[in-house]
Formats: C-alpha cells, sequence, structure tokens
C-alpha cells in the first residue's frame, strides 16, 4: 500500500510541475531542466574509465551542507571524479558550473526506471545523499547494486514518517537501504536505534566546517568598507517581507546605524518593495557606482555575497524567522562571532536552539522585543562582548563531522571506491 501511494505521488507531482511549469519560472527550470537528461548523461559519461564518486543534495542548503565533504574527498581522492546532482533549480542553476565537480545535473524524478538507467549510465561506487533526501526508488536500486550508500548531516524528529505507526510500509525501509547514517545529534541517534537502525554515528553537521572554511577565506566586498565606516552595522541577511515589517521602524528611525539588507529574493518587485519600505535606502548596484551616498541603508540586489557580508556586522538578523518556513542559516552569522537575532519560528533548527542556550542567538516575537534586543546589545558592552565569546566559541565547538565521516570512508569504504 505504501509504495502504490508513493507512485500516485510521484505521478501527481510531475503532473504538477508540468502544469505550473507554463507559468511558473522555477517550475519551468525543474521541467526543462530534465528533458533528455539521460542523453545529457550518455554524452557526459562517455568513456569515463574513472572511479565516481555520486553526491546528491536537495537544494543549495544542502549543498553547503556536503560541500566540505565533497571537497575533502576531492583532494584526499584526486582520482576520482565527482557527480553532482540537485532536486531543487535553486540548486542547481547556481552550481551548474561548479568547478569541484566533474558533472553537474539534475536529478530525473524517482520512478524504477530512472534508477536504473541513471545507475547504469553513471555507475558510481560511493554515493552520498546529504540531510533529507529519501527517494525510494533511488535508493532500492543503489543498495541492490550493493554499492555503499550514506547519508550526512541527517536530522530526524520523532513527528517524522520514520516513526509513525504507519512508517514500516515505506518510510523505514529506506533507511535500511543506507550502509551508513551520519547524523547531527543524540536525539536523531536514539530514534533510529528506536526502530532498530544501528549503523549510526553522531557526527554533528557539516554546515559548520564550510562557514568556518568561508570565514578563514574571507576576502572584502567592494564599497562595503566604505558604507560602514566608523558605524554600528546590522546586517539582515535573507530577509522575506514578514521580516523587513518587523525591521523597517528600528532601520528608517536610526540614521546613526548602518543597516545591510540581504534580501532572500532579488527580483525587481522585490527590490523596488525593499526601497520603499526604507525611504533612506540605496540599492548595493547604484552605491558602488557613486560611492559616497548618505542613505544609511543598503540594499543588496545581488546574490553570493551574504556569507562574507555577515564579517560586517556589529549584530547579524537572520530572515525568516517571521515567516511560516522558519529562519535560513544562523551559522553563516555567527561564525564571525557576532550575536544572532531572529524571529519567532526556528524551533526546529537545532543548531540555532543550541546557540540560543549557549548564549550566542536571541529570538524575539515582535518589532518591540526587536528593538529592545539590538539597543540593549548596542548599549551594553558587556553583555555584547559575552555573546560574541558565546558564538564564537559555540562554533568552535561544533567543527569537525567532515573529518570523522571521511576517517569512516577511508577505513572501511576505501576499498570498494578505489
Amino acid at each position: 500500500m505504501g509504495l502504490i501511494l508513493y507512485r500516485i505521488f510521484l505521478f501527481l507531482y510531475a503532473c504538477g510541475v508540468e502544469i505550473a511549469s507554463v507559468f511558473n519560472h522555477k517550475a519551468r527550470l525543474w521541467y526543462q531542466g530534465r528533458k533528455k537528461i539521460f542523453k545529457k548523461l550518455n554524452k557526459a559519461f562517455k568513456g569515463n574509465e574513472a572511479p565516481v564518486i555520486w553526491f546528491h543534495c536537495a537544494s543549495l542548503g544542502e549543498f553547503e551542507q556536503g560541500r566540505p565533504l565533497l571537497e575533502a574527498l576531492k583532494e584526499h581522492h584526486p582520482d576520482h571524479k565527482i557527480l553532482l546532482s540537485f532536486f531543487s533549480p535553486s540548486g542547481y542553476e547556481i552550481h551548474k558550473n561548479y568547478a569541484g565537480a566533474d558533472w553537474v545535473f539534475y536529478l530525473p524524478l524517482d520512478s524504477h526506471y530512472h534508477a536504473r538507467r541513471w545507475l547504469s549510465i553513471t555507475k558510481p561506487k560511493l554515493v552520498i545523499f546529504v540531510k533529507y533526501e529519501f527517494w525510494y526508488f533511488y535508493l532500492k536500486a543503489i543498495h541492490d547494486r550493493k554499492i555503499p550508500l550514506i547519508l550526512i548531516s541527517a536530522l530526524f524528529r520523532k513527528d517524522q514518517p520514520f516513526f509513525k505507526w504507519y512508517g514500516s510500509l515505506l518510510h523505514r525501509k529506506m533507511l535500511f537501504f543506507y550502509r551508513h547514517l551520519f547524523v547531527q545529534d543524540e536525539n536523531s541517534v536514539h530514534l533510529l536505534k528506536s526502530i532498530q537502525i544501528q549503523n549510526v554515528t553522531r557526527t554533528g553537521d557539516t554546515r559548520v566546517d564550510r562557514v568556518l572554511s568561508v570565514r578563514d577565506r574571507w576576502v572584502p566586498i567592494d564599497g562595503v568598507d566604505e558604507f560602514c565606516a566608523t558605524f554600528p552595522v546590522i546586517v539582515a541577511g535573507s530577509t522575506w517581507p514578514e521580516d523587513d515589517n518587523e525591521l523597517r521602524h528600528y532601520a528608517n528611525s536610526h540614521p546613526e546605524i548602518r543597516f545591510i539588507i540581504a534580501p532572500h529574493e532579488i527580483d525587481q518587485a522585490r527590490l523596488d518593495d525593499c526601497l520603499e519600505l526604507y525611504p533612506g535606502s540605496i540599492l548595493y548596484s547604484t552605491y558602488i557606482q557613486a560611492p559616497g551616498s548618505d542613505a544609511h541603508i543598503l540594499i543588496i540586489d545581488n546574490i553570493g555575497k551574504l556569507k562574507r557580508l555577515y564579517h560586517y556586522a556589529t549584530i547579524c538578523f537572520v530572515g525568516g524567522g517571521f515567516g511560516k518556513s522558519g529562519i535560513h542559516n544562523t551559522l553563516e552569522a555567527a561564525v564571525y562571532g557576532k550575536p544572532v537575532v531572529f524571529g519567532p519560528i526556528y524551533e526546529h533548527f537545532k543548531e540555532t536552539v543550541e546557540m540560543e542556550q549557549a548564549g550566542a542567538a536571541f529570538p524575539v516575537d515582535n518589532v518591540l522585543e526587536l528593538e529592545a534586543t539590538f539597543n540593549e546589545l548596542l548599549e551594553d558592552h558587556q553583555q555584547y562582548q559575552k555573546a560574541c565569546q558565546a558564538a564564537s566559541d559555540f562554533m568552535e565547538q561544533s567543527a569537525g563531522a567532515t573529518a570523522k565521516i571521511l576517517s569512516y570512508i577511508d577505513k572501511n569504504l576505501i576499498s570498494q571506491i578505489l
């Protein structure tokens, strides 16, 4: 019954995407990107004799999570080739030319036929899925071919289908296809062992290693030093309209503070909305061509800079917490040893909960709490320094997941992938 329902879900998903592709840009990219995918695969892999390691990521966030291990394997095993696949356009379109992989492709929608054909062409010697990817036919086909398959940086919660009474119909079967599961916390270990999954190790989150690497290779961003000057700076990253509605009063009424706003989406309508919400603002692309503007709010209108922008912050604000989906990546901010503020939707983000417990992060429920928190951190030097130190300590203590997973691969799987 579980497999029947799964097939129905996949059919309806495919139909929905095809219909949505007519009027939705992301759906169109998803649909068009998979056209003639196997013809492209055959051409790309023709004549390849090198062993292949296949990394699969759902989207951009999972790629950043898996990237430290991907790059470590590339460095340790340069004779291997890396196949990187994405499910979502937000990952593929940004990293389709990623130099760390030998091939980058969309993953065709799950099916027995697609899985069998994908593996027949690519012939991976090791498969690594990142965090939340569970596609039954792909996982079963990998397992049936006895290809080592691991899951990294996974995080499990009691409310997931794996741990429900109906989980044995399909979801738990997928977990047994993995050779080993590397999870972020002890709760995940206990949950998996409660359903007889014993091949599990707690290693932490590989994203920590990624953001530490970004921090250590930080380079300045043109014009931002001049904009910040000697003022206190609040960097608000990955903001949605709900976040901006809470931020705008404080930003507009404090010209003595420099604000850098990096919206999560940067289409023209969203940028126009930001310029209206923040009257004292200027787009980064405009500012960089005419520095010296008296604007105290900088709206970032390009992608790829946020990880470096947090370096300039006195306080970091991470967006998403005032919306339904929850906050974005708080690790990217905390890695610079700065306090992190965010909205009330964050309870499913383990690292952020732990940051709050450590004294490095500050959730706020509304605009009044947001303003009070900003003021306290800016005015109470002792409290501010304590939060900064807590952020630095948290990041350093949470590092090392990549090295642990790489050690397992070298000790237990190396003979199968060489």
